[in-house]
């Protein structure tokens, strides 16, 4: 019998003997690579932290020891661990085992914010909280280097630095990779040092090596008190050398590592010493991202960090398609564009690939800033930038702009700086679930004075707006698309001021306002009658000319891939007091995970759900098959999806 097959909760993995831990790593690693060849997924990030994680819950006692995850994605072990691994055919599937933590899965999810820098804070507040109720239970934090280029990371060290009686343990996976190779110079210092230390630490010349280390420190940049004491501790034998108070006489974090983070009896001495410590303690990790599969190990360009299906003997991506997707499409325009103009530079927060820069970073290197994951320098850099006589463009997930409003709204908005923000994931994205459907950007940036926005429906007008929304200089502009590959260009049968009107029935009994999802209202149009769709240019801030042609129509509906409260439609409603305004958009909930298809059938936004939607007395016509989906649609060769976050 495979041990995986009796591994049902923790307590069955501190039952197994020392010489068993070796082959349950292997099952391990031999399911996940079989599982997620045919549910996509995360899985180069998984087989990076296999010993790591069975280590984590031999030494805490899940639950009542809380373990919290950085991002959440590399937690697939944990949920096979923890009882979830039979629910795995279901991995990020519509109603199935969701690809983070999840609260509603299991009750050793104790967070389940995917996204990143978090997790830190969150352990601070547990820890915290634990000490105050009287409570004797450990609380860790599992964090990736990428993580700790985001400013929340040192925020939360450096009020747990003070807290010298927490039991609270951060374990740093450090694999010099998050989504892409890691940049910044603390993230980077740490794995170049951390690699260092391994090669070093069983050296005789003691001595020599420690004054090289305080030479390096010495030179190090101060960013902040706590930042560096990941850097500057080290381990000798089996004794750990705590951080060297001269340097930080207010520091109160242990250090031990760097340590094999596939060495999985090395991690568990480490664990087990810093919980014996009972204060704050960091075990440094390092490991190598898609440890046991060829393909995943060698794949510079962390194809297999989200993956498609895939062939799990050779690693062949099975879904993967030859169309083009609008992040391929925004990265060959702005490439162009970029040529043409030297004002133009691009700034990324660690997602350089996945929306699109890699052309432009390989054809102009220099203007091309990634800044790690950390969104509000990258918009208060663009805003600098702006100032000092250049068009930044910031590109990021949708759902991840969210993290800088207050800088999108004081840094750009208040400045007025000519700061051009492309949003990749847009809407309803599918299978990553609520953190990453991108619903919440339309509000939020709504309220910031100046700023225009505008959703594009197909390559033509995503070329033309960015071609627009670079050569203004005195306002924030906002550019979004949903996931995915685009439908072919539609037929435009005529043009207004306000927007291009992509379909009309003749009369002005009801006008469709199209912003987000023109195909499916284009659909819904076709089994009423008297129809017109129109799909404004910008959507904000409301133009006049489609206030003054909206107020000449019986009905007007607004049908939107945002949040419906608000959005467009919400404002378009103020100003025609004397129309029926209806509006129909995402509501005001956390969505789940599925497919595109799936979720916007569920919140009745396919073709079918805008007519039921539509206002009484609006008169079905033709019979459509329910749950058809326009937007859907796409050419034979088409692209499967962009690569997820």
């Amino acid at each position: 019998m495979p041990l995986l097959d009796s591994i049902h909760s923790p307590a069955d993995v501190r039952a197994l003997s020392a010489a068993q831990l070796a082959d349950l790593a292997q099952e391990i690693r031999s399911f996940l690579i079989s599982s997620v060849s045919h549910t996509g997924g995360h899985l180069g990030p998984n087989l990076g932290v296999v010993e790591l994680t069975i280590a984590l819950h031999r030494v805490f006692d899940s639950p009542t020891d809380a373990i919290v995850f950085d991002t959440g994605h590399q937690s697939y072990v944990h949920k096979i661990l923890t009882g979830r691994k039979d629910a795995f055919a279901t991995l990020r599937q519509h109603d199935g085992l969701s690809g983070y933590p999840k609260r509603a899965e299991s009750e050793h999810d104790w967070v389940e914010n995917s996204h990143a820098s978090t997790s830190i804070g969150w352990a601070f507040g547990l820890a915290r909280g634990f000490a105050q109720r009287g409570e004797d239970r450990h609380v860790v934090a599992v964090v990736g280097d990428g993580a700790l280029t985001g400013g929340l990371t040192w925020e939360a060290l450096n009020n747990i630095s003070t807290n010298e009686d927490l039991k609270l343990v951060v374990l740093v996976n450090d694999n010099g990779l998050s989504y892409t190779p890691t940049v910044g110079g603390v993230a980077t210092q740490l794995s170049a040092l951390g690699r260092r230390l391994s090669a070093l630490r069983t050296d005789r010349r003691y001595e020599r090596f420690m004054k090289w280390l305080k030479r390096l420190v010495q030179r190090t940049p101060v960013i902040g008190e706590p930042a560096y004491g990941l850097l500057h501790g080290f381990k000798t034998g089996v004794r750990d050398v705590l951080l060297p108070r001269s340097l930080y006489p207010n520091l109160s974090l242990k250090y031990i590592g760097p340590i094999n983070g596939h060495d999985e009896a090395a991690v568990e001495v480490a664990l087990q010493q810093a919980k014996s410590f009972g204060g704050p303690t960091i075990v440094h990790c390092i490991t190598e991202k898609g440890r046991g599969f060829t393909p995943a190990e060698d794949d510079e360009k962390q194809h297999f960090h989200a993956v498609g299906r895939f062939d799990e003997i050779t690693g062949e991506r099975l879904d993967n398609g030859h169309g083009k997707g609008f992040s391929k499409a925004f990265g060959d325009e702005l490439l162009q564009l970029a040529g043409q103009d030297e004002r133009i530079v691009a700034i990324t927060a660690a997602m350089l690939d996945p929306v699109g820069l890699t052309p432009l970073a390989s054809r102009f290197p220099k203007r091309v800033y990634d800044v790690g994951i950390a969104e509000q320098v990258a918009v208060t850099m663009a805003a600098g930038l702006s100032a000092a006589g250049m068009h930044p463009v910031v590109a990021v997930y949708s759902t991840f702009l969210n993290r800088a409003y207050d800088q999108v709204l004081m840094d750009v908005g208040l400045h007025r700086q000519g700061v051009t923000f492309v949003l990749d994931r847009a809407g309803v994205t599918g299978p990553d679930g609520a953190s990453h459907h991108g619903m919440w950007d339309v509000p939020i940036l709504a309220t910031v004075p100046g700023l225009r926005l505008a959703t594009v429906r197909d390559e033509p007008t995503l070329r033309a707006r960015l071609r627009e929304a670079v050569q203004i200089d005195d306002a924030p502009t906002v550019l979004r698309y949903p996931r995915g590959a685009m439908p072919k260009p539609f037929e435009v049968v005529a043009e207004l001021p306000a927007g291009d009107v992509l379909y009309t029935h003749g009369g002005k009994k009801l006008l469709l306002v199209a912003y987000g999802l023109p195909g499916n209202a284009v659909a819904a149009a076709k089994r009423m009658e008297n129809v017109t769709v129109i799909d404004p240019r910008w959507a904000l801030p409301v133009s006049e000319e489609l206030v003054r042609y909206a107020a000449e129509f019986d009905q007007v509906i607004t049908v939107e891939d945002n949040l419906a409260e608000g959005g467009l439609g919400s404002r378009l409603a103020q100003q025609l007091p004397n129309t029926m305004v209806q509006n129909i958009g995402i509501p005001k909930a956390y969505l789940g995970q599925g497919s595109r298809k799936e979720v916007l059938k569920d919140i009745r936004l396919d073709a079918a759900g805008i007519t039921a939607q539509s206002a009484a007395g609006v008169q079905e016509t033709g019979p459509a098959e329910h749950g058809e989906h326009p937007d859907e649609r796409q050419p034979a060769d088409a692209v499967a999806g962009a690569r997820e976050g």
